[in-house]
């Protein structure tokens, strides 16, 4: 059975760092497409930020130049670096990882920013 199990959450003051974590297993295959989401209260899930298998990296917006997405296939894993946070990336934070039509999802990591 496949998981995803994040890490690497928690409280943080505005203008701070995080680094994610998130570990697949149960897999004898390289996931297509790898990703984080994230879901504030009161808000629909938004993705953050993909990233292909072959290294291709998309984010929103609201992260641009300030998270960086990368991903170790050989360890089925994929991070999420997380600078110059503000209150509004407080959320919960979700793995996402796809091969085919099978998607899977991670149970979540808390973030929140503030002083």
């Amino acid at each position: 059975q496949v998981q995803l199990v994040e890490s690497g959450g928690g409280l943080v003051q505005p203008g701070g760092s995080l680094r994610l974590s998130c570990v697949a297993s149960g897999i004898s295959f390289s996931f297509n497409t790898m990703a984080w989401y994230r879901q504030a209260p009161g808000k629909q899930r938004e993705l953050v930020a993909h990233i292909l298998s072959g290294g291709s990296t998309n984010y929103a917006d609201s992260v641009k130049g300030r998270f960086i997405i990368s991903r170790d296939n050989a360890k089925n894993t994929v991070y999420l670096q997380m600078n110059s946070l503000r209150p509004e990336d407080s959320a919960v934070y979700y793995c996402y990882a796809n091969r085919c039509a099978d998607i899977y999802w991670g149970q979540g990591t808390q973030v929140t920013v503030s002083s």
